[in-house]
């Protein structure tokens, strides 16, 4: 069974996509989490702006981390492929550049959270990408984003 991403991973992500000027929101599990979702994850849901400069500050971003990436993922990154996913770092990565239910980076963007310096996707566009996906898992953890949105929304007034 794969390790669980925690917050030490989210905090290496941060500080090295900082340092690169990566253009990046966390999504998913992993970004319901850093807005207080009390849940676990087995990776990182990264959604990354595609473009070219952007995805070459990304890969140096990752090899700093520790990810071991081959040259077709290098150059499938800097493309700005729609989804690809690591599992040879130091924890499994999964970076989304086109997802499910968000139209663009830049809508998304205009919506953010930013909790402790990590840029977060809102948690109602986390919940239209798991609309979005029809993916069984996502169907049985849409109730409780969905229970957790009203607590959080509440929290924040």
């Amino acid at each position: 069974m794969p390790a669980r991403f925690d917050y030490r991973q989210a905090e290496e992500i941060r500080d090295a996509f900082s340092r690169h000027n990566v253009h990046y929101l966390f999504l998913g599990k992993s970004g319901a989490i850093l807005l207080g979702f009390p849940d676990t994850t087995q990776d990182a849901d990264l959604f990354v702006q595609k473009s070219e400069a952007n995805g070459r500050a990304l890969v140096l971003a990752l090899r700093e981390i520790g990810f071991e990436l081959t040259d077709q993922q290098a150059a499938e990154i800097q493309r700005g492929k729609d989804f690809v996913q690591l599992k040879n770092g130091p924890f499994d990565l999964d970076l989304v550049f086109a997802p499910d239910g968000i139209e663009t980076f830049e809508e998304a963007w205009s919506r953010h959270v930013e909790v402790e310096r990590f840029p977060v996707c809102h948690i109602d566009d986390i919940i239209a990408s798991k609309e979005a996906t029809g993916r069984v898992k996502d169907r049985e953890t849409l109730p409780r984003l969905r229970a957790f949105r009203n607590y959080w929304v509440r929290q924040r007034r």
